[in-house]
């Protein structure tokens, strides 16, 4: 016997509703939980990425919908855990009144000309919202690619004055970046060395600094 597909003049409603449906009928799909799709959200987001960076516009569209089922995925799996329940429209309805309470000049009485003057703006109001914090680390995930973790480590380290030594040759551009940190790999691959695991490490040397310099 089919199924009708949902039927809605919301695009968005409708694909939630299909979402449902899916979680309902698709013997596959009762089995995965929140843990199971992390590496197909990274696997997403990752060819996001290649389609925003290399693709056509359909690529884009098709990337940006894949990544949305993603959301559309676990929201479904939460609503329907036994003790704590939360469906797409609760994550929907939070990210509005965040966004909203971020952004007070453009839905309350604060005045922002300059990006710096939005940022400030955004960032007093994470403050407010993120009280419990101790460090300016917290809520910087692990789990991010090593070279975007980097980059964002040093921003919240250059808060607290803590500055890494630079580089010992200049570069011009972004090209010359990249062939620069190519030699780099090339060099630890001849020593047998593990790129991956030596910037990690010396991440975790970046955070021990960042948290000695907030607690002195």
């Amino acid at each position: 016997m089919s199924h009708p597909l949902p039927a809605s003049s919301d695009a968005l409603r409708r694909a939630a509703e299909t979402m449902h449906a899916v979680r309902d009928r698709c013997v596959w799909t009762q089995r995965i939980g929140h843990d199971d799709l992390v590496p197909y959200l990274q696997e997403e987001a990752a060819e996001l990425v290649d389609a925003v960076e290399t693709g056509t516009r359909g690529d884009l569209k098709e990337e940006l919908g894949d990544l949305l089922w993603q959301v559309l995925f676990h929201a479904e799996i939460a609503s329907r855990d036994e003790s704590d329940p939360f469906d797409i429209d609760d994550v929907a309805d939070a990210l509005a009144e965040k966004m909203i309470r971020r952004h007070p000049h453009v839905f309350g009485d604060a005045i922002a000309t300059t990006p710096e003057e939005v940022l400030v703006h955004w960032n007093a109001a994470k403050a407010a919202e993120k009280k419990t914090r101790t460090s300016v680390l917290d809520g910087v995930s692990t789990h991010m690619p090593s070279l975007a973790l980097a980059q964002k480590m040093l921003g919240k380290a250059a808060q607290v004055d803590v500055v890494p030594a630079p580089a010992p040759a200049a570069l011009a551009s972004e090209a010359e970046l990249g062939d620069a940190l190519l030699a780099l790999v090339a060099f630890a691959r001849s020593e047998g060395w593990d790129a991956e695991r030596a910037l990690r490490q010396r991440l975790r040397t970046l955070a021990d600094a960042v948290r000695a310099a907030e607690s002195s």
